[in-house]
């Protein structure tokens, strides 16, 4: 069971450190609602990872055939959503500084609770089956030191789902310190610009 636990913890760290366009709309969503909204969102995300994590070691590389015709549209998906979020946050920001107005704790008209970021979070990851390709290929790469029983699969799941957690929770808690830091509307309105920038430009990057 350590081995299959320390095997998840390396593969949860190996898919979610290299942070990507739903890492960057995770900072910053966090750096405009805060704290709770941020840590329910990086939750989000590694529930998604989690639930890869499973179907991987449920199912080995079953999965990979059926799932490679996909990755094209699902890719192409998770851009388009991850786009128009970026480009209605610097709308609203745009919006919110020339009415001279201190910027909104939110990025849009509804206010984003933590149980919508969460799900928010959760669907946008989940449009990329990358993950549960990536966690198969580890897994059969390990060879005979794979996770067979039960206790070992639960054991690498576990792993992966805590150490994406924590990973997706230090994002926000860099968030937060953004936010803390940049109070002003100029601040507020310079993060919200350079974010959904950035977060088109890696968007874009997932389909090219």
């Amino acid at each position: 069971m350590t081995t299959a636990a320390l095997a998840g913890l390396l593969a949860g760290y190996g898919i979610a450190i290299p942070v990507g366009a739903v890492g960057a709309y995770l900072v910053a969503v966090t750096a405009r609602t805060g704290w709770r909204t941020g840590a329910a969102a990086a939750l989000g995300v590694a529930t998604a990872d989690g639930f890869y994590a499973l179907l991987a070691v449920a199912t080995g590389s079953a999965l990979v055939p059926y799932l490679t015709p996909l990755m094209t549209p699902l890719r192409r998906t998770s851009a388009a959503v991850l786009v128009t979020l970026a480009l209605r946050s610097a709308w609203t920001a745009l919006r919110t500084h020339r009415a001279g107005t201190l910027a909104s704790r939110d990025d849009g008209a509804t206010p984003l609770t933590p149980a919508r970021a969460y799900a928010t979070f959760l669907a946008i990851t989940v449009l990329n089956p990358m993950t549960v390709i990536y966690f198969a290929a580890l897994i059969l790469a390990t060879g005979p030191e794979a996770p067979t029983t039960p206790a070992e699969r639960t054991a690498f799941v576990l792993a992966a789902l805590t150490a994406s957690a924590t990973w997706q929770l230090l994002l926000a808690t860099g968030g937060t310190l953004l936010g803390r830091t940049l109070t002003g509307p100029r601040g507020r309105l310079t993060t919200a610009l350079t974010s959904s920038t950035l977060i088109v430009v890696l968007a874009v990057r997932l389909v090219g």
